[in-house]
C-alpha cells in the first residue's frame, strides 16, 4: 500500500471543484487588429475559445477575458490585475515562445511567490509525443502569485487543450487546496 498515493487522493478529494477563471490572450498581432475585447470570440482567439470552452463544459468559470499586446509593463498589470480579482485561477495564453517579442515569461516569472516547477516539466514530456524534440522551444509555466496559481501557456490551440484537460483541470482542486492552506 502506497501511502503517499493515499495522502494525495485523500487531499484531492475534500476539495470543492467549481472555480473562477480569469483568462488572459497575450497577442499583439490579435491586439492591434481587434483592440480591447472581452470575449474571445470577439477576437477570432482559437487559443482563448478553447480554453472557455474546456473550463465551462468542465463546470469552472471563466469571469474575465483580456486581449493583450505583447509588452511587459501590460503583461504584469494585467496578471496582477486577475490575481487581485475574484478569480481563482489565472490563465494566460501566448508569448511563451523564444522571439524576441515572447516576453510573458520574463513579465511574469518575477511575479511568483513561488514556482510550480512540475507543471512545465510534465507539459513538455506530454507534449513530447505530439511535437517532438520541437517541445525544447516551449517554456510554458506556472506559479503562485499572493494565494493564486497562474498558468503560462504557449498560443497554440493544440497545446493549450493539452495544458487544460491533461494537467490544469484533473489538478485543480489538489492545487487550490495547497495554495489557499
Amino acid at each position: 500500500m502506497n501511502t503517499d498515493s493515499n495522502s494525495s487522493q485523500s487531499h484531492k478529494s475534500e476539495t470543492v471543484n467549481t472555480y473562477n477563471f480569469s483568462l488572459i490572450t497575450i497577442s499583439s498581432s490579435r491586439y492591434y487588429k481587434y483592440g480591447d475585447v472581452t470575449n474571445p470570440e470577439e477576437a477570432d482567439d482559437t487559443s482563448g475559445n478553447t480554453i472557455k470552452n474546456i473550463l465551462t463544459t468542465n463546470g469552472h468559470k471563466v469571469i474575465h477575458y483580456k486581449l493583450i499586446n505583447d509588452d511587459f509593463t501590460a503583461i504584469q498589470n494585467t496578471v496582477n490585475s486577475a490575481v487581485y480579482s475574484n478569480a481563482d485561477i489565472v490563465i494566460t495564453t501566448g508569448g511563451t515562445g523564444l522571439t524576441s517579442h515572447d516576453v510573458t515569461i520574463e513579465a511574469v516569472q518575477p511575479l511568483f511567490d513561488k514556482e510550480i516547477p512540475g507543471f512545465g516539466e510534465l507539459f513538455r514530456f506530454k507534449s513530447l509525443e505530439d511535437i517532438g524534440t520541437s517541445v525544447i522551444l516551449t517554456r510554458a509555466t506556472a506559479g503562485v502569485v499572493r494565494t493564486k496559481p497562474v498558468f503560462c501557456l504557449p498560443g497554440s490551440n493544440n497545446a493549450v487543450r493539452l495544458a487544460i484537460r491533461e494537467i490544469i483541470i484533473p489538478e485543480t482542486d489538489h492545487i487550490i487546496k495547497h495554495t489557499k492552506d
